[in-house]
C-alpha cells in the first residue's frame, strides 16, 4: 500500500473515532460538563447547541475548506482564520491559535518529502526562518495584547490585502538572476535541483537578499499576530523578489512554516489559547480535505475556484473589518 492511501486511511479512522468519542462523551455527565465548559470558554457565552456538535461541525467545515484550499492553491490557515472567526461564535484568540496549528500540521506533513526531493533549500530557509520565527513570537505577544476590535480591524485589512495579492501576483517559474548579491553569496543562498518532469538539472541563486530579509520581519510579525501561516507572503518574496525558482520558493515556504508557526504556536499554547476540542477536528478535517482536494485537482477547474476563494476572502475580510467597528 502506498504512503498516501495509508495516511488517508489513518485520517478517516481518526475522524470516525473522534465523532464516536464525542457522541459517547456527550452521554457521560462528567465529560459532558467538561466539554460544555470548554465550549463556553471558546464562545464566551453559553450556547444552545450541544457542546459535542461544535467539533463535528468544525470537522465537516474544515474538510470542505481543505478541498477548496488545495484547488485554489492557498494554505488552509489563510481560509481557516477569516472564515471561522467570521461565521463561528469562537473568540478570535482561539481561532488564531488553532490557525497556527493547522498551518503547522500541513507543513510538518510536507516538510520531510520536500527536503528529500531537494525542493526545499535549508540554505535559503534557515536565515529567513531565524528572522521570521523571532518576529512571529513578537507578533503573537502583540496580537494577544491588542483589544479584539483593533485586531479584527487589522485582520480584515490583512485578509483583503491577501485577496488582492492573490489576484494580482504573477509568479515566475524560473526568474533570471544575472549576478548574486554579496549577502546572498555570504549566506550561501544557491543550489541545484532536478526538474522531475524533464530530468533537467537546474542551478539557482538569489539576489536582492537584504530587502527580502527585511520583508520577512513583517511576514513573521503578521504570521504571529493573525495565525494565518505565511505561505501567501513567503512565496512571492522568495520567488519574485529574491529570484528563487517557483518550485524552490513553494517548497522552502512550506518548510519555513514548520519553524515560523512553531515559534508563535508556543505562545498561544502557553496562554491557553489552544483547546483540543477545537484544534483536533480542525486539523483532521483540513488534512483529510486536502488529500481529497489533490485527487479532485485533475478534474476540477482551479482557476474558477481560485477566483471564488478570492471573492470569499474579500467578503470575510470585509466582515472582519466591519466587526472591528462593532457593525
Amino acid at each position: 500500500m502506498r504512503a498516501k492511501p495509508i495516511r488517508t486511511t489513518i485520517l478517516v479512522a481518526a475522524a470516525c473515532l473522534l465523532v464516536a468519542g464525542l457522541v459517547w462523551a456527550g452521554a457521560d455527565a462528567g465529560m459532558a460538563a467538561e466539554g460544555a465548559a470548554a465550549v463556553d470558554a471558546m464562545t464566551g457565552a453559553s450556547s444552545n447547541t450541544p457542546w459535542w456538535m461544535w467539533p463535528i461541525i468544525l470537522l465537516g467545515f474544515c474538510f470542505i475548506l481543505g478541498i477548496i484550499a488545495v484547488l485554489a492553491g492557498v494554505g488552509g490557515a489563510v481560509l481557516f482564520v477569516p472564515l471561522v472567526s467570521g461565521f463561528f461564535p469562537f473568540h478570535l484568540d482561539f481561532v488564531r491559535g488553532t490557525g497556527l496549528l493547522v498551518a503547522l500540521a500541513g507543513a510538518l506533513a510536507a516538510g520531510p518529502g520536500l527536503l528529500r526531493r531537494n525542493l526545499a533549500s535549508l540554505r535559503l530557509a534557515l536565515p529567513v526562518a531565524l528572522i521570521a520565527s523571532a518576529c512571529s513570537i513578537v507578533g503573537a505577544f502583540v496580537g494577544l495584547a491588542l483589544p479584539t476590535d483593533i485586531l479584527q480591524l487589522c485582520l480584515g485589512i490583512t485578509i483583503m490585502f491577501i485577496a488582492i495579492l492573490l489576484l494580482t501576483s504573477k509568479n515566475v517559474v524560473r526568474p533570471h538572476v544575472e549576478k548574486q548579491d554579496a549577502i546572498g553569496l555570504a549566506l550561501g543562498m544557491s543550489g541545484i535541483y532536478t526538474e522531475p518532469s524533464t530530468g533537467e538539472v537546474i542551478s539557482w541563486k538569489t539576489h536582492r537578499t537584504l530587502p527580502g530579509l527585511l520583508l520577512f520581519i513583517l511576514i513573521g510579525l503578521m504570521a504571529g499576530m493573525f495565525g494565518l501561516g505565511a505561505g501567501w507572503a513567503n512565496v512571492p518574496v522568495l520567488n519574485m523578489l529574491m529570484g528563487a525558482p517557483l518550485k524552490i520558493a513553494v517548497g522552502t515556504s512550506k518548510f519555513l512554516l514548520s519553524i515560523t508557526d512553531t515559534s508563535a504556536a508556543w505562545v498561544y499554547l502557553n496562554k491557553g489559547c489552544v483547546i483540543p476540542l477545537m484544534a483536533i477536528p480542525s486539523i483532521i478535517g483540513l488534512m483529510l480535505g486536502s488529500f481529497v482536494g489533490v485527487r479532485l485537482l485533475a478534474v476540477a477547474k482551479p482557476k474558477f475556484i481560485r477566483y471564488m476563494v478570492i471573492g470569499v476572502l474579500l467578503f470575510s475580510g470585509g466582515r472582519a473589518f466591519l466587526k472591528g467597528f462593532g457593525i
